[in-house]
């Protein structure tokens, strides 16, 4: 019955979590806040909801599978943020408030001699 209860408290907070990312992917004025809000959101909400998944079935093959979900997702889930922001900041997407003239925000690009 104890891990009944953790498993939907940790369900419950997952998606709890999930829903403030989806508000904060609304609400943030720009492209990089936005990746950033549902990006931290992503991997611990992910976390949660399978971890309580994984109490409600118990050790058994479904547990391991559950794990390796989770193995994925907490590389692919990073690695696909750091893509997205990069690929913006190379095709010339600045954040607000970044004055286009700025020295420390230029790409410096080395000659080759």
């Amino acid at each position: 019955m104890i891990l009944d209860w953790l498993s939907y408290t940790l369900i419950t907070l997952g998606a709890l979590l999930s829903v403030i990312g989806g508000i904060g992917l609304h609400r943030m004025p720009d492209f990089y806040c936005r990746l950033h809000a549902v990006g931290v959101t992503d991997t611990l909400c992910s976390f949660l909801i399978l971890f309580g998944l994984s109490f409600q079935a118990g050790f058994s093959l479904a547990t391991v599978k559950l794990f390796l979900i989770f193995a994925f997702l907490l590389f692919t889930s990073p690695t696909a943020s750091f893509s997205l922001s990069h690929s913006a900041w190379k095709w010339g997407l600045t954040p607000i408030g970044v004055r286009e003239d700025a020295p420390s925000m230029k790409i410096k690009v080395r000659e080759e001699s």
